[in-house]
């Protein structure tokens, strides 16, 4: 069915059929298979949608770059922060747009509407160490301090470092593991991934990319991003919010709980870039479900939130239009890409749909054969039939049982296998 579809022209949508269970995961896995330079941006109407088509994507084409950009997990105007692994994958999955390293991006509706910094933001806080190249620790020192990574006696959790005369272990935002560098004189000698657990050394690697450690600068430079919050801070809420602790907190080089609510006052105004600006010329934008309706949910929940803390002496707060694009705002820059729109199938009948749920063939022990539906779909499906375990051990049980019945189904290792 994908391989029909042809995309829209820029500002143009195509209305897609209405798809059972993961036929949706499979039609965009296709869709981005044929049609190799369009980047496909699948906003969700939910989360859990989002997450739930990153694995299955990942499992219908492992060849695909598909990248998810979580959401923050806190509810707007929270006083505690995102956790750091959430940071890490945002940041990684930005740096990967950013470098065209992604064919599939995949996030929650009220995620696309969040405010980021630029995207030369990104590009001003990363860099590589190689190895085989010179490096100067005191060097090191001050990039990482521009990228905001936090020294520490053990490295455990991304955005940290630590330094011990020739080692130097890093845990790059956006890395699964932690890196040791071996130093010989003013040389990398060798990188070593690590265990964070057992801090014990497991496999080389020739280079290690590093990524800011925060969405926002905190640097102390004289134009950085403390000084820049300081000025914004006093211009949006006066002159008195200088004696909050917040204030005060950001001055110091703390980072407090929730200072994701404040990203406009790191950067000048106007200064904040959207999701749309990371994309490249081509990219395709995927409507995946009630869009609109959960933008307007959002929204109200967002206005609710700001109207009950916006009587916070210390810790006021911003408006949440500087934090969110409107809908209009959103609808507006959507709409001068290519759109595809997967309709809601709740409440309809899919079973006349291009990709229809699967039959009923439950096992019945208690009848003459077990097998009876099973066997009935085999007989009369002209296609072939794929079924799945949930572990290799689960699936030696059940091909076991089938055996038993006079079925021998042949074994696949992936789906691109079968």
């Amino acid at each position: 069915m994908p391989a029909d579809i042809r995309l829209p022209k820029p500002g143009a949508h195509l209305d897609l059929p209405m798809l059972a269970g993961s036929a949706d995961a499979l039609c965009i896995s296709q869709l981005a298979t044929d049609n190799p330079g369009h980047l496909l941006l699948v906003v969700t109407a939910s989360p859990l949608d989002a997450q739930r088509l990153h694995e299955e994507i990942r499992w219908f084409a492992p060849n695909l770059r598909a990248h998810l950009l979580p959401d923050w997990e806190t509810l707007p105007y929270d006083s505690f922060s995102p956790h750091q692994d959430l940071i890490s994958e945002r940041l990684a999955t930005l740096y990967a747009i950013s470098q065209e390293n992604c064919d599939i991006l995949l996030t929650a509706a009220s995620t696309a509407l969040t405010r980021l910094a630029p995207p030369d933001f990104l590009a001003a806080h990363s860099f590589s160490l190689k190895k085989g190249e010179p490096l100067a620790v005191e060097k090191l020192r001050a990039q990482l301090a521009l990228a905001g990574y936090q020294h520490v006696t053990q490295v455990v959790a991304p955005g940290e470092y630590s330094v011990r005369g020739g080692l130097i272990d890093l845990f790059p935002m956006g890395a699964v593991l932690p890196f040791r560098i071996d130093l010989f004189d003013e040389e990398i000698e060798s990188i070593r991934t690590f265990d964070a657990d057992t801090q014990r050394t497991l496999y080389p690697v020739p280079e290690i990319r590093m990524l800011p450690a925060r969405e926002f600068p905190l640097n102390d430079a004289p134009n950085g991003g403390r000084s820049r919050f300081r000025q914004r801070f006093r211009e949006v809420f006066g002159g008195e919010a200088s004696r909050t602790t917040l204030y005060k907190d950001v001055s110091n080089g703390v980072a407090p709980g929730g200072i994701e609510y404040y990203l406009p006052l790191f950067f000048e105004e106007h200064g904040l870039a959207t999701l749309f600006d990371y994309l490249p010329e081509q990219a395709v934008l995927v409507q995946h479900h009630d869009v609109p309706g959960a933008i307007a949910g959002f929204w109200h929940d967002t206005r609710e939130r700001h109207r009950m803390m916006s009587g916070e002496k210390n810790r006021p707060v911003l408006p949440p239009e500087a934090i969110y694009l409107t809908d209009e705002e959103f609808f507006t820059r959507a709409t001068r890409l290519r759109r595809l729109v997967l309709p809601t199938a709740f409440g309809a009948s899919l079973q006349d749909a291009p990709l229809p749920p699967p039959p009923h063939i439950a096992v019945d022990r208690r009848a003459n054969d077990p097998l009876a539906l099973l066997r009935g779909h085999l007989a009369n499906h002209a296609g072939r039939t794929l079924l799945l375990a949930e572990s290799p051990g689960r699936r030696e049980t059940i091909s076991e049982y089938l055996a038993e019945h006079a079925l021998r189904p042949e074994t696949c290792s992936s789906f691109q296998d079968f």
